[in-house]
């Protein structure tokens, strides 16, 4: 069975899918971002096999979310996140975001994120980069734009 392209739609949701879509590859990123930068680091914390680690690895490098940097003579390899993984990263804190609020249950958040500028314990919240009004769902509308299909 052939997968769907869907880096061929005109759709930047799917798109984005295309890079990160399959369930390893946000796990990967979160791990890389994070600091666990080797593959056996990768490996040990996710469980995943080196078959299926090496693929995703492969893919994100491919599609330019992580370049690969030598650390020793051997040719072994870091990951470290371009400019084009860290953005993407900023897609993985709106997840956290959903998931703290709907599925982390009594417990609360497994994770809790301090930020830089300001010192506070704080999360993701989406706001208009026009007005810097929240922008949700509900507050906007969808228009065509000039790579919509015809």
């Amino acid at each position: 069975m052939q997968r769907t392209d869907f880096g061929a739609m005109a759709c930047s949701i799917a798109r984005t899918l295309d890079v990160i879509g399959e369930p390893w590859s946000p796990l990967i990123l979160r791990d890389v971002w994070v600091g666990m930068t080797r593959f056996e680091q990768l490996q040990a914390d996710l469980g995943i096999s080196r078959k299926v680690l090496t693929e995703r690895l492969n893919h994100l490098v491919e599609h330019g979310v992580l370049e690969r940097r030598p650390y020793d003579n051997r040719p072994r390899h870091e990951y470290h996140l371009t400019d084009k993984g860290a953005e993407l990263v900023d897609v993985l804190m709106v997840m956290v975001r959903w998931g703290d609020t709907w599925l982390a249950g009594k417990a609360g958040p497994p994770v809790l994120y301090r930020h830089h500028a300001c010192g506070e314990v704080s999360r993701v919240d989406l706001h208009c980069s026009g007005c810097g009004e929240p922008m949700h769902a509900g507050d906007v509308d969808v228009l065509a734009g000039p790579g919509a299909a015809a």
